[in-house]
């Protein structure tokens, strides 16, 4: 079977060459056209575009008045150096054909709009054709190969664990339910309720909130393992940092203590961090350039003391603080913000959740350094956790950044069988949901741990957008399934 070689040079590749008067052969989207000769083409490989330049007479009329914003071209002609400023290059056209047409009147993309991020949430459609979205995406294709990257080059195996699932990892309920029963009219048993051993998998059944349980087991024989895929939580946040469907990687390792476990977080945060200063330079040079810009509309108490790049390599370059919660209690409490009651939730007592202000203060003005927190109260964390010889606190661990406060969350999980039977009973929670898990503690147990890093959130951190409906090409939240 013959294969077709494709001719075409991407604008990336292209703007990287000497331009000789090589003949070459381009596609993309318009941005631009000037003065019926000027064309200033994208392609998605760059941010940057390429000018393309028509000689007067040398295209039909009728096609250059195709040629709008938005419309798909393609090119055949000269790679030469250009005559004009703001670009090293162009393209002499010689042929130019018009793939896809586009309605100048009706697209919403146009140079002199400046459509706001909420506006383009309503378009997901066609937002990525902006510089913005662009450059999100091409840093969240990075990032996701660099996720890879980093566990493969360590060992670990990739698990693919299940999207639909009869356990509530967290414990929380916020789950979306999964079934093929009549929304109307289900079968009910004796006692009036759902029945839903006539459903598919003849049990209930919901998406997903995390893949860690699974992943324990594959770690308690492979060793090291990460899952990295869809979660779902149905919980009604309109908030900036939360999403209904998210993607989240959670490594899973026998024979890690907690110390292992916070040592391989900082390792992996900066190693995402670091590749995506040393291949993402472009993109985040506009990134940084527009958060800047976005900043100085906003009061002088809400700007950030560091610009994008600023808070990348403080995370990339530093070593990261680590203190117990009973530690940071002391540190919180006696804090100004929180002496002149400018903290919204005062601390006051040992044993509550840390709020983001409360994970923001410690990182960007008390240590001025990422912080792993440790040894949580019990009664606040999961079921799973290790529990601490103290008798109250759990052997849990949250890395804190600056800018947007947790980013990862883990702990080292409870290996000893009767300490996890008698959690799972004092928290009621359903034993016949989870037996299998409970079960691995009798067969072979070890000591291991793992973290979660939701992706979106690392998104948010490594490109300086504030909301994480802009880190997700179609994102999910209340109200909103269009796309």
């Amino acid at each position: 079977m013959a294969f077709t070689i494709m001719k075409r040079t991407k604008i990336k590749e292209l703007l990287g060459l000497t331009p000789t008067g090589q003949a070459i052969e381009l596609n993309g989207w318009v941005r631009s056209f000037r003065n019926n000769q000027f064309i200033d083409i994208n392609d998605g490989s760059t941010i940057k575009n390429i000018q393309a330049v028509v000689e007067l007479n040398s295209v039909d009329e009728a096609i250059l008045k195709k040629i709008t914003t938005g419309a798909c071209v393609s090119i055949e002609g000269e790679l030469v150096p250009s005559l004009g400023k703001g670009q090293a290059m162009e393209v002499k056209v010689k042929t130019l054909k018009i793939l896809g047409e586009c309605d100048a009147e009706s697209y919403p993309l146009q140079l002199k709009n400046r459509p706001s991020l909420e506006y383009l949430r309503e378009i997901a459609h066609l937002r990525v054709r902006t510089n913005t979205f662009g450059a999100v995406m091409r840093i969240r294709h990075a990032m996701a190969y660099a996720v890879h990257k980093f566990f493969n080059e360590r060992g670990f195996y990739y698990i693919h664990t299940p999207v639909i699932t009869g356990s509530d990892a967290e414990g929380a309920g916020a789950m979306f339910r999964v079934t093929t029963l009549d929304a109307e009219h289900p079968p009910r048993n004796e006692s009036g309720h759902v029945d839903f051993k006539e459903d598919f998998f003849g049990r209930e059944t919901n998406l997903t909130v995390s893949g860690q349980l699974e992943g324990e087991t594959y770690a308690l024989s492979l060793g090291e393992i990460y899952t990295f895929g869809p979660t779902f939580r149905a919980e009604n946040s309109n908030t900036t940092r939360h999403l209904a469907e998210f993607w989240m990687i959670e490594p899973e390792m026998a024979f890690y203590d907690i110390d292992d476990n916070m040592q391989l977080a900082q390792d992996f945060l900066q190693f995402l961090v670091r590749y995506a200063l040393e291949n993402c330079g472009e993109d985040l040079d506009f990134l940084n350039k527009r958060a800047v810009d976005e900043d100085k509309t906003k009061p002088q108490d809400q700007r950030s003391e560091l610009n994008l790049f600023e808070r990348l390599k403080f995370v990339a370059e530093s070593e990261f603080q680590r203190l117990s919660y009973t530690e940071a209690i002391d540190i919180l409490k006696n804090s100004n913000p929180n002496k002149k009651k400018k903290f919204q939730y005062l601390i006051d007592t040992w044993g509550v959740d840390l709020q983001s202000e409360h994970e923001r203060y410690l990182v960007e003005k008390h240590f001025k350094k990422p912080v792993i927190l440790y040894n949580y109260p019990a009664a606040i964390k999961s079921f799973y956790m290790r529990q601490n010889d103290d008798g109250k606190t759990v052997a849990a661990m949250d890395v804190l950044f600056p800018g947007i406060g947790e980013i990862i969350g883990g702990s080292q999980r409870e290996e000893r069988y009767d300490r996890l039977i008698n959690r799972v009973k004092e928290l009621n929670l359903p034993e016949k949901d989870l037996w299998w898990y409970i079960e691995l503690r009798k067969f072979g147990s070890a000591p291991h741990s793992g973290f979660g890093l939701g992706f979106e959130r690392l998104m948010q951190f490594v490109t300086g957008m504030s909301n994480i409906r802009d880190v997700i090409p179609f994102p999910r939240y209340p109200g909103s399934a269009e796309f």
